[in-house]
């Protein structure tokens, strides 16, 4: 049976913060903030830190109770995510607060339970997180592209006007965000595309690119470079056709291992889609208006990993595969019933437009990492990052154009690989 919108969870406001410097400390004094009861009761506290992600601190808290389960104490455990420093340049999170609101409504996200000044905590989600093999994986690839499709299916497309007007009730209660300085307005960034509801992935593009340091000549220059890149994909891939409102769904766009949780198989008799597995999707600060094609394209690049190794990526045959899947997911969340069809035109055309955004994610993570490497705090090389993603797009680029035949180089690796 497809999700159907439910009552919006409250939400409690959490005057505390999280300290990176005393984690420990500040974690415990936010979980007895929310549930004063866990320090009075009988029974340890165990904090467990999770390293999948390369933003933010992620710490479950779970209650150990006398006489109870291991599932009983996963029930009743908690996630505490702190945000990285500096991240609302990337991050608007009252739009990522509104999203996972709605996607809780919709039974597919933990519920929500407090806001605090530098982060969240939601309900803990019994089961494993995927690693970088279980993608390739076909039960598990099969189970992603079903919950992928039940998703843009699903979802109403909101914009930020809707959050901007929810938010004095949804949030009022809530701690004020920290804002950083805008160089350019709103109006500047939306306008990258007029037609199309916002935010969107392409004006999330544009607010990073403007964002970009811009100190010396070459750092000018880039942010140059990647301006004019946004305007010619834009022009190229904003407007081609596909699913959801205006060829928009609501995507995740950040559909990566880490964010992939495999947790027990879900009996549905009303809408059975054969799947052997089942999973659920973490992590929605990224998640934004989006062509679907995109989303996919995303998630396929996502098989490499942090490391970006090419020789998984999924090949034609696998990605004509789990895009049938997807799109038998999506017909039948969208219609509500099960067994209907999926013409080889409708795949062929869902296979061309993600062949058409299979260089997009290079550029939005490449402008990311670019911001990453001047603001984050995370032992990791954000700025060796950013220029292997950049390179993806501009070897997508080259093949496009036939620049590199002309000039005589060789395919690029992950070219080769997903022509195979």
């Amino acid at each position: 049976m497809a999700a159907k919108e439910g009552k919006r969870p409250a939400l409690r406001p959490l005057s505390a913060s999280f300290n990176n410097g005393d984690p420990q400390s500040s974690a415990l004094r936010l979980v007895f903030t929310l549930f004063p009861e866990w320090e009075l009761e009988e029974g340890e506290i165990k904090l467990t830190r999770f390293t999948e992600g390369i933003t933010n601190t992620l710490l479950k808290a779970s209650k150990r109770r006398p006489g109870k389960s291991e599932k009983e104490i996963d029930d009743a455990a908690i996630l505490i995510r702190a945000y990285g420093k500096g991240s609302e340049v990337l991050i608007d999170r009252e739009w990522e607060m509104a999203t996972h609101l709605l996607l809780a409504s919709y039974n597919l996200a933990p519920e929500p339970l407090a806001r605090f000044q530098n982060g969240m905590i939601y309900r803990f989600i019994p089961g494993r997180v995927c690693s970088p093999a279980d993608l390739q994986s076909e039960p598990i690839w099969r189970a992603v592209a079903t919950r992928l499709g039940q998703w843009h299916a699903t979802l109403p497309v909101i914009s930020g006007e809707k959050v901007a007007a929810t938010s004095k009730s949804e949030f009022e209660m809530c701690l004020p965000l920290v804002r950083t300085r805008r160089t350019h307005s709103q109006e500047e960034i939306d306008a990258i595309t007029p037609d199309k509801v916002v935010p969107n992935i392409w004006t999330r593009m544009q607010k990073w690119i403007y964002a970009l340091p811009t100190q010396t000549n070459k750092q000018k220059q880039q942010q140059q470079l990647l301006q004019r890149e946004l305007l010619r994909t834009v022009k190229d891939l904003a407007d081609l056709p596909g699913l959801g409102n205006n060829s928009l769904v609501l995507g995740h766009c950040d559909l990566l291992c880490g964010n992939i949780i495999k947790v027990p198989p879900l009996r549905d008799s009303s809408l059975d889609l054969g799947n052997t597995e089942n999973v659920t999707f973490i992590d929605y600060e990224y998640s934004s208006p989006t062509p679907a094609a995109f989303d996919l394209a995303n998630h396929f690049a996502e098989w490499g990993g942090f490391d970006c190794d090419y020789s998984v990526l999924p090949t034609r045959s696998t990605r004509r595969a789990f895009l049938l899947q997807y799109l038998s997911s999506y017909k039948a969340y969208h219609q509500n019933a099960a067994g209907l069809s999926v013409s080889n035109e409708e795949l062929d055309a869902l296979c061309n437009a993600v062949d058409c955004f299979r260089g997009t994610p290079g550029l939005y993570w490449g402008i990311w990492a670019l911001i990453q490497a001047e603001i984050s705090q995370i032992d990791f090389d954000y700025a060796e990052y950013a220029q292997i993603r950049l390179g993806e797009y501009f070897a997508w680029r080259e093949e496009e154009d036939g620049s590199r035949e002309k000039a005589g180089r060789k395919m690029h690796p992950r070219e080769q690989r997903l022509a195979e």
